[in-house]
């Protein structure tokens, strides 16, 4: 016959790497990740109550182009007409977008203004 050594207890397996592994992946996501970044912006809608005095500056924003009251203006020239038409920076400023304009589209043009000084913007449908 045969004479097998005696059989050992099987060994579990050590848990430590594996626990090591999951603490560093997520000290790099924490590390790695921003939190509270989202950006925002400041904007009023047409009917929140605000006075509206002077004359109209209205700025439409289409896929092709810009109109300040119905006149094409190009987007780099938006800040020089609308001096024309504002007393103060804090004057309100009126945009509406048509259908299909993209979100970043109307973002570009109110990050526009607000380089130009203009802060009071409100957006309507």
């Amino acid at each position: 016959m045969f004479s097998f050594a005696t059989t050992r207890p099987r060994r579990r397996p050590s848990l430590t790497p594996m626990i090591d592994v999951v603490f560093l992946l997520l000290v790099f996501f924490m590390l790695a990740s921003q939190f509270g970044r989202e950006a925002a912006l400041p904007l009023s809608t047409g009917g929140s109550g605000t006075d509206y005095s002077g004359p109209p500056r209205l700025i439409e924003i289409a896929a092709e182009g810009l109109t300040l009251n119905g006149a094409p203006v190009a987007q780099d020239g938006l800040a020089g007409a609308l001096a024309d038409l504002t007393a103060t920076p804090d004057d309100i400023i009126v945009l509406r977008s048509e259908a299909g304009v993209s979100l970043q589209r109307l973002i570009d043009v109110t990050d526009s203004l607000r380089a130009a000084g203009f802060g009071s913007l409100a957006i309507v449908e």
